[in-house]
Parts: C-alpha cells; sequence; structure tokens
C-alpha cells in the first residue's frame, strides 16, 4: 500500500511561525486585565472564543494590560479526529483523557485524538489545535483548551494568584469563598446571584497579590439539580431551562449563562474584604458565621490552593491575606439565610475576628 507523503498545510511552509495574520477571523477583548487576541480560520471555533467571552465587563487591573495572542486551529476530520483503536470502546458521552505536560517555559494540555493547547509565558501566547471531532464536545473544548489557555497564561503574564475559589461582592468589596467539594459554594453563589450581589467567579478566580483586586470571568454558574428544591418556580425554571454539562467525574449539571438581564456581573475587580471558608456542618442554633483565627485561616487558605502556593508570590499575597478578616460559614436551614450573613459581612456588621 503506497503511503501517503506528508504535505504542510495552507502557507507554512513560507510562514512557520504564522507571523502573518491575513485573511484569519480575529477578535480582540479584554478578559481577566488582559488584553486578548483570538486568531482562527475556523467559524466555529470563534463561535467557542464569542461563547465563552462575548458580554463580559471589561475588567483593568492597575498595570498595563498584558497583550496575549491565542491561535485556534481547526484539525482535520476522519482517523486524524479519532480516538485510537484501543480507546473506541469508551463511552461516546465524552473525550478521551486529557493530560498535562510541560517543559522549561511552555505548558501543555493535550488529548488522545490529536488536541493540544500549547502555552508560552514568555512569548504570551498560546497555539489551540482543536480535532473536528472533538467539536461534539463544546464544552470541553471551551473549559480545557480555550480557558486552560486563556487563564494561564493571564496569570503568569500579569503575576495574578491562580485560586480555585469564588468570589460575590457588592459595590467594590468582595468575599473570598473557600470549601471542600459539598461544602455548597456553588449553592450560595447562586443563591447571591439571585439576590443581586455582584458575580466575579464560581470557581477560578485571580488575585493581584499587592493590591488584593480579584477578577475572574463570570459567564457561567454550575447547578445541582438537587439544588432547585431552594429556589422559587420562576427561578427553577430559569436554571432548568439552561444546557446540562458532564464534567469528567461523571456529574452532570445545568450550565446557567450569568450574561442574561436576571443576574449583575461585577463590573470591576473587586477588593477582597474577607475571607469565608464554607463548610458542610450545621450552625444549628449558633450563627452561621463564625470567625477564624489568623494562622488557622492561613492555613486553610494553603491547603486549598496546592497549586497557587507553589507560584511566585504567593508569599506576598499571604501576607496580604493576613491581614483580611476570616470567617466560617456553616449551613443554615436554607441558602437564603448563607446569603444573608454574607449581605451583613459585606456591610461591616459580622463580629470580629479572633
Amino acid at each position: 500500500m503506497k503511503s501517503k507523503s506528508l504535505r504542510p498545510s495552507g502557507d507554512i511552509a513560507v510562514d512557520p511561525f504564522h507571523e502573518r495574520l491575513e485573511g484569519l477571523l480575529r477578535i480582540h477583548r479584554q478578559v481577566l486585565g488582559g488584553a486578548f487576541e483570538f486568531a482562527t480560520e475556523s467559524p466555529e471555533l470563534m463561535g467557542l472564543v464569542r461563547w465563552a467571552y462575548d458580554g463580559l465587563p471589561r475588567h483593568r487591573l492597575p498595570a498595563s494590560p498584558a497583550r496575549i495572542v491565542v491561535r485556534l486551529v481547526l484539525g482535520g476530520g476522519g482517523d486524524a479526529g479519532r480516538a485510537p483503536r484501543r480507546s473506541r470502546a469508551r463511552s461516546t458521552d465524552e473525550p478521551g483523557p486529557f493530560a498535562m505536560l510541560s517543559a522549561p517555559g511552555l505548558l501543555c494540555g493535550a488529548s488522545e485524538c490529536s488536541s493540544i493547547a500549547l502555552m508560552s509565558a514568555e512569548q504570551r501566547a498560546a497555539l489551540v489545535v482543536v480535532a473536528r471531532d472533538l467539536l461534539r464536545f463544546p464544552y470541553h473544548v471551551r473549559y480545557e483548551l480555550i480557558e486552560l489557555a486563556v487563564f494561564t497564561l493571564a496569570a503568569r503574564a500579569q503575576g495574578l494568584m491562580p485560586l480555585h475559589a469564588a468570589c460575590v461582592g457588592r459595590g467594590r468589596r468582595g468575599l473570598l469563598l473557600i470549601g471542600d467539594s459539598g461544602a455548597g459554594k456553588s449553592t450560595a453563589v447562586l443563591h447571591c446571584a439571585l439576590q443581586g450581589f455582584d458575580l466575579l467567579s464560581e470557581d477560578s478566580l485571580f488575585v493581584a497579590p499587592q493590591s488584593l483586586l480579584a477578577t475572574g470571568v463570570a459567564n457561567f454558574l454550575h447547578v445541582r439539580r438537587e439544588s432547585l428544591r431552594f429556589l422559587s418556580a420562576a427561578d427553577a425554571d430559569l436554571v432548568r431551562r439552561a444546557p446540562v454539562i458532564r464534567r469528567r467525574s461523571g456529574v452532570r449539571k445545568f450550565e446557567v449563562d450569568l450574561r442574561q438581564r436576571r443576574f449583575r456581573l461585577a463590573p470591576r475587580p473587586l477588593e477582597i474584604a474577607a475571607l469565608v471558608a464554607l463548610s458542610a456542618r450545621s450552625a444549628g442554633r449558633e450563627p452561621l458565621l463564625v470567625p477564624i483565627a489568623r494562622g488557622e485561616a492561613l492555613a486553610r487558605l494553603r491547603a486549598s490552593q496546592s497549586y497557587a502556593a507553589s507560584q511566585p508570590g504567593w508569599g506576598i499575597f499571604a501576607e496580604r491575606m493576613r491581614a483580611v478578616p476570616a470567617f466560617e460559614l456553616r449551613r443554615g436551614r436554607h441558602p437564603r439565610e448563607s446569603v444573608a450573613a454574607l449581605e451583613e459581612l459585606l456591610h461591616g456588621k459580622a463580629t470580629g475576628q479572633r
């Protein structure tokens, strides 16, 4: 059988680093304080970028915005986009495994079906290649490839602390919410959203270490079906109309688009006014908010942020957080009680720290 020779695609032979962008679809978005340029030949991939970043407030941080380029390429179909034979027995409900790889100055997320996100912090650039078959899983393309590139470069180029945390607020003040899985973080954020709080992030937050200004991408909120029992009929119906995504863990959640009139996105970065550690423990007859000593608060924060704690700037961030009051938020009879407690905290009515 005659083998097919590999040929360069497009004009790669004369422009191997793709420094000429004529003919590409391009949009510019201010995301996480950075000035991003997204460029692609694919209308499908540009649609996914717009799905993720259209309609968001233009957050500005004190420093000049870093200029970051994300180049997106749609790979071929057929065998080039399919999983290897050994993996075809896997359920078609999710794409193949996704792995992280790295080398000095480079970070790469790759799947077994020839999809990659390759990021260079020094160059402030990313190459995202999406196998055509992976377009059947738009959530995974957005979350595991596009957002990986955007979040990684925004954090590294601007020296931000990347936290697995939520943030809600009022005006210019924000609350940093942390908690183990099952502690009710997403439920608390949902009810804060329905009560008119400013939304900054559900689970990925980026903080300038020195100023404690926090930014995020409040495009979607992920809600479990069991959380609907706490909602009014109208709000439950709003959530049910949202599409359902399936996490790698197998958990299915409604993906509620927050860029609609019912919700309010934080128009600017918020300054962290308090650290709140959510707990699954019932408050019973005691207050929901319990002050946490500074040493314990920093220990909890570090334990919940293993990646951020290894990054440059963590020492400055931790020292600044030492002056921020911290509380444990225990579970009440209804999530509205948690919202009321957070409202009091934002208005400075909660008790002081030990």
